[in-house]
């Protein structure tokens, strides 16, 4: 009992801070406002292997994994019984190659430097499905909108690779809505605009970072931001609406601004998926964003079979309304999808989709996730005009750990060549991270909901669970976890993950004050018992 009652006390002293700007945006000031704030212990000089434990590839297909790592460099890195077919830069860490038999290879990832060596199991499993694990990365639209260009998308994947990302698990560099010119090259597949003057070029310096690289497309005339879709309304692929209304970089444009481009938001006669798809592939990207309302089977299954068609790993990522009776279909069909309104940076809009997922739990799992959009963290604005997200300090810790916990695509919205001291911290937590990257792939779902007050709890492979006590109230609360909420039936040890420290050991309840719209996130462990049992009581 004084145990818990201590851990009650060290809990509020230290999130006193927090309670302080509970009520107000991200606006604290100076680096040294920002540190009182930051609760993830900095990663140690010694090596430390992070990120997923398992990785998928279907068989034939091109091999890209840079080793997730933190530690100081130099640095040198070993795979233990890497599977025929793949080969290692030990300098890097960068494994590539193909693996033509299918099966799970179990290897062991070793990265040394002058301090120490740190070593971790890790499965390759070579089979149908890819996206084992939730996609991490990072996406244009919630920065720059339909101004992205490439000199903006290669100074987001240098930031991600600079300030450490890549060594946490983050590896996609999305472009979103906005790079698109006319259709043409010898594929008649949608060419890009003069902001993307060399896309294969790009394609090749991202992969020379370790990262992969992501587009956009939907099956419209016209996408949401005005430009031309996967599909025409003419047989050679042109667009009658370009030569009147489209600007320098053929987006939809009415200089009397009597219509917009929601004129090209409808399915046209010819299809150019196949067109875009060979493209897609001789520019070796790696993740599909597909975007139009409301997503239908029909398109879905064709862009998802013309993806599979390719020798080569593309994730599949629809949005943006999923409907719900569809479900089991787009378990089937796609890596992720969203079903509501795109996120903004504000607490409505992000406990409105964050705390209303539960009935999409059965059908999400490895290979098949539910994206709950974008993170909203950073420096945000969806166009040339970047501010830091509205979301107080609680907030933020709320958004990426509901997220976590839920089994979502990490996909940052932000510009990540200005991440500050505190955002770098909500990115870099691996044992927050690993929660979202659990290899069991379960969705945590509601075990207690009181008035304000709402637990989750997500297994984990391990036999632990991952715990998210939030208050969705304007004041404090004590909250307690019992363990018949979760089913433990013995003594566990009540891990804070946000601190990465160990804050109790009890055998049947943990307390704790949790501030406004704010979470404690918690790993009970080792969980139950997997040893015969000698006796029939609990």
């Amino acid at each position: 009992m004084k145990r818990i009652i201590l851990s009650i006390l060290i809990c509020v002293f230290t999130f006193l801070p927090l309670l302080a700007i509970g009520g107000q945006g991200w606006n604290v000031g100076s680096p040294e406002d920002i540190r009182q704030y930051i609760l993830t212990p900095p990663a140690p000089e010694t090596p430390r292997v992070n990120g997923a434990k398992i990785f998928g590839v279907r068989p034939g297909s091109e091999f890209l994994y840079t080793i997730p790592v933190t530690g100081v460099r130099p640095m040198t890195f070993e795979v233990k019984n890497l599977p025929k077919g793949l080969k290692l830069d030990i300098s890097t860490g960068r494994i590539t190659g193909k693996i033509k038999r299918p099966g799970t290879y179990s290897v062991t990832l070793v990265a040394t430097n002058r301090l120490g060596t740190s070593e971790r199991e890790f499965r390759i499993v070579v089979g149908d499905k890819i996206a084992l694990t939730p996609p991490m990365g990072w996406s244009s639209w919630n920065c720059w909108g339909h101004d992205v260009s490439q000199e903006k998308v290669l100074s987001s994947a240098k930031a991600m690779v600079e300030k450490g990302l890549i060594n946490h698990g983050w590896q996609y560099i999305n472009i979103d809505d906005g790079w698109q010119g006319l259709r043409g090259g010898k594929r008649q597949g949608i060419m890009t605009n003069s902001k993307f003057p060399d896309m294969k070029g790009l394609s090749n310096e991202i992969h020379r970072m370790g990262l992969k690289l992501g587009i956009y497309s939907g099956p419209w005339v016209g996408t949401y931001a005005g430009h031309i879709g996967s599909y025409s309304d003419n047989p050679d692929g042109t667009y009658d609406w370009v030569e009147e209304f489209a600007n320098a970089y053929y987006r939809f444009y009415d200089p009397a601004q009597k219509i917009g481009p929601g004129i090209n938001y409808h399915y046209g006669k010819y299809s150019f998926v196949k067109n875009d798809v060979q493209q897609w592939v001789d520019w070796e990207i790696d993740y599909i964003k597909y975007d139009w309302n409301t997503n239908d089977y029909y398109h879905t299954k064709e862009m998802s079979d013309a993806l599979r068609s390719q020798k080569r790993d593309m994730v599949f990522s629809m949005t943006n309304s999923g409907t719900y009776a569809d479900a089991p279909q787009w378990e089937k069909l796609v890596n992720s999808w969203r079903n509501a309104e795109d996120i903004r940076d504000n607490w409505e809009s992000v406990s409105r989709l964050g705390f209303n997922l539960s009935k999409w739990g059965p059908y999400i799992g490895p290979g098949h996730w539910f994206d709950a959009d974008m993170l909203v963290v950073g420096m945000v604005g969806w166009g040339p005009q970047l501010h830091n997200t509205q979301l107080t300090v609680d907030e933020q810790y709320s958004h990426i750990s509901l997220w976590c916990l839920q089994s979502s695509p990490l996909i940052l919205g932000c510009d990540l060549a200005q991440l500050d001291e505190f955002t770098l911290s909500l990115l870099t937590n691996d044992e927050v991270i690993a929660v979202n990257q659990d290899p069991l792939g379960k969705p945590a779902m509601v075990v207690e909901e009181s008035g304000n007050t709402v637990i989750y709890a997500k297994p984990l492979e391990d036999g632990s669970v991952a715990v998210g006590l939030f208050n969705k109230g304007d004041k404090a609360e004590k909250m307690t976890l019992t363990w018949r909420n979760i089913n433990m039936l013995e003594r566990q040890t009540v891990r804070d993950l946000w601190r990465q420290q160990d804050v109790a050991e009890a055998d049947w309840e943990y307390s704790t004050v949790v501030n406004p719209h704010g979470v404690c996130l918690l790993k009970i462990y080792p969980g139950n018992s997997r040893e015969q049992r000698t006796s029939g009581k609990i």
